[in-house]
C-alpha cells in the first residue's frame, strides 16, 4: 500500500480538512518511529497584569518541586512542565518613557524590543518570535500561524499613558510596524481553519446556509479514504471527526445562546460567547485542533489585552483585574488576584489535557509541543519586569527535558553579555529573549540574536 502524505487533505465545496498523523502516512517498517517524525508545534499564551508570585512560582529548584496554590490545577501535567524563573523583560521597562508598563508588557512579550512611545500611526516595536518561527515552519502548513484572543483589539488611539492601543492589543507582530491582528470570534477561527473561504461574517453566513456542517462537505472523500487505512487508523479518523464536529456544534450553541442577565459590571467578549470561561475553552480547543490537523504549527493566544480590567463574577471576583493588580499589599485584593491566577491555570490545564489525550504516532500531541505560558510582568503592583512568571509545556519532540524548575540567577554585572549595547540589563539579568532564541533554534531557525538576547538559554535539554 502506498503511504499517504502527511499533508493529506479532505476537500469538498471549498472546505479543506487536514488529517492527524496516521499509520498509513509512513511505511510499515517506520511505524515505531512515528512519534519522532511528528512536527513540533509552538504556542505562546499571554495573560495580563502579572501574578501573585508567592502563589505562582515553585519554591524549590530542580525536579523535587511542588506546585504552588495558583498552579495546583496543573498538577496532572507537572512532569510535562518546565518552570523558568529569574528571566527578565528589560524592554518593558520605561527607559525614560515614563508610564505605560502594561502597553509595554504586551507589545514586548514576544518582541523583546522597546516600543516607540506614540499614540499615532508611527508605531514601531519589532518582529515577534512567533512570526520568526512561522517564517521557518509555516511553509509546511496551510496557515503559517494562528493568532487568537478573547478581548477585542483597538489598533489606533491612546490606551496607556500615551502608548498606542495597538501595543496593548497585540503580542504578535508581523514586522516592527505591523501587528498580526488576533481573531476573537470562534466561528471565524473555525472557518479560517477548516472552511477555506472568506473571513467576513456575511460570507460565513452564506456558507452556513449551504451546509449542515463543514464535515458534511468532505463526507464522500472521507468514505473513500476509509478504504485505504487500517482498522486503527479508522478508529483515529472516527475520533478525529467527532472531536471536530463537537467543537463546531459548541460554537453554534455559543453563537445562538439566549440572552441572559449578566452581573453588573461584567463585560462579555464582543461577538463571542458571553461566558468568558467557555470562550477561552473554545479558543484553546480550536488551537489544539489546528495543531492536531497540522493546519498550523505556530500560534499565539492573548487571554486578555494588556491592562485588561475584566471582572470574573463566576469565581466571585467583581472588581476589575487591572484595578486589583495595584493591590498595595491589600490582602483581600491579593487573594482575589490569586483566584484569577488559579482560574486561568485551570483553563490552561484543560488545554494541556486535550493535547495529552490526543495520540500522535506512538506518543501524545503534547510531547511534540513547546508552549510558553506567562506574562511580561511579575508583580503588577510594582510594575516588576524581572522574575517573570514563565512556564514551558511539552517536550518539543524530546528536545526539552520537563518536570523541572530552573532558576536563572544574576551572573554579575557585565558578565556573559558580549555586547556593551546590552549593558542596561540590570546586574547580569537573563533576558526572556534568550528562551525565545533557543526556541527559534529548536524550530530550525538561526539567530544569532533576537531582541535583547545575550545568547540561547541553557539547560532546556
Amino acid at each position: 500500500m502506498t503511504p499517504l502524505s502527511r499533508r493529506t487533505f479532505l476537500r469538498g465545496s471549498g472546505a479543506a480538512l487536514s488529517l492527524p498523523l496516521l499509520e498509513a502516512m509512513t511505511p510499515a517498517r517506520a511505524s515505531a518511529a512515528m512519534a519522532s517524525q511528528a512536527p513540533v508545534r509552538t504556542a505562546f499564551v499571554f495573560f495580563p497584569n502579572g501574578a501573585i508570585m508567592k502563589d505562582w512560582q515553585p519554591a524549590k529548584v530542580g525536579n523535587n518541586f511542588t506546585l504552588p496554590n495558583s498552579l495546583q490545577p496543573l498538577q496532572p501535567y507537572r512532569d510535562d512542565l518546565l518552570f523558568l524563573s529569574g528571566l527578565a523583560q528589560d524592554s518593558a521597562r520605561a527607559h525614560g518613557d515614563g508610564g505605560g508598563d502594561h502597553a509595554r508588557n504586551s507589545s514586548t512579550f514576544l518582541t523583546c524590543t522597546h516600543p516607540v512611545k506614540t499614540s499615532g500611526a508611527d508605531i514601531r516595536v519589532g518582529q515577534s518570535i512567533d512570526q520568526q518561527i512561522a517564517e521557518v515552519v509555516g511553509k509546511n502548513t496551510r496557515l503559517p500561524s494562528l493568532e487568537l484572543g478573547i478581548e477585542p483589539s483597538r489598533q489606533a488611539g491612546s490606551c496607556d499613558s500615551g502608548y498606542s492601543c495597538a501595543y496593548q492589543s497585540n503580542i504578535s507582530w508581523k514586522s516592527e510596524t505591523l501587528p498580526t491582528a488576533k481573531e476573537i470570534h470562534p466561528r471565524f477561527v473555525f472557518e479560517r481553519l477548516f472552511g477555506g473561504g472568506p473571513r467576513d461574517e456575511k460570507a460565513a453566513r452564506r456558507r452556513q446556509l449551504l451546509r449542515q456542517s463543514i464535515l458534511d462537505y468532505v463526507a464522500d472523500d472521507a468514505t473513500r479514504l476509509q478504504k485505504q487505512v487500517s482498522g486503527r487508523d479508522r478508529d483515529k479518523l472516527d475520533e478525529f471527526y467527532t472531536s471536530v464536529r463537537e467543537v463546531e456544534q459548541r460554537i453554534d450553541r455559543a453563537s445562538t445562546h439566549e440572552e441572559v442577565k449578566l452581573p453588573e459590571g461584567y463585560q462579555p467578549p464582543t461577538g463571542a460567547p458571553s461566558d468568558t470561561g467557555e470562550h477561552i475553552k473554545l479558543m484553546y480547543d480550536l488551537l489544539a485542533l489546528a495543531f492536531r490537523t497540522d493546519t498550523t504549527r505556530t500560534g499565539t493566544f492573548m487571554l486578555a489585552n494588556g491592562a485588561s480590567n475584566w471582572t470574573f463574577p463566576a469565581i466571585g471576583v467583581n472588581s476589575g483585574h487591572h484595578q486589583l493588580s495595584h493591590h498595595r499589599n491589600n490582602e483581600q485584593k491579593i487573594a482575589e488576584i490569586a483566584k484569577i491566577d488559579r482560574w486561568l491555570a485551570e483553563h490552561f490545564a484543560g488545554f494541556l489535557k486535550t493535547l495529552a489525550e490526543t495520540k500522535e504516532g506512538e506518543g501524545r500531541l503534547l510531547d511534540n509541543c513547546m508552549i510558553v505560558y506567562g506574562s511580561g510582568i511579575a508583580d503588577a503592583n510594582k510594575h516588576q519586569h524581572d522574575e517573570l512568571p514563565i512556564v514551558v509545556a511539552g517536550r518539543a519532540g524530546g528536545a526539552i527535558q520537563t518536570g523541572r524548575h530552573l532558576h536563572y540567577g544574576k551572573v554579575g554585572k557585565g558578565k556573559g553579555r558580549g555586547s556593551s549595547a546590552l549593558s542596561h540589563l540590570q546586574d547580569g539579568e537573563t533576558p526572556l529573549a534568550n528562551l525565545y532564541l533557543a526556541m527559534l533554534e529548536l524550530s530550525g531557525g538561526k539567530g544569532p540574536r533576537f531582541g535583547d538576547s545575550t545568547g540561547t538559554l541553557p539547560g532546556l535539554a
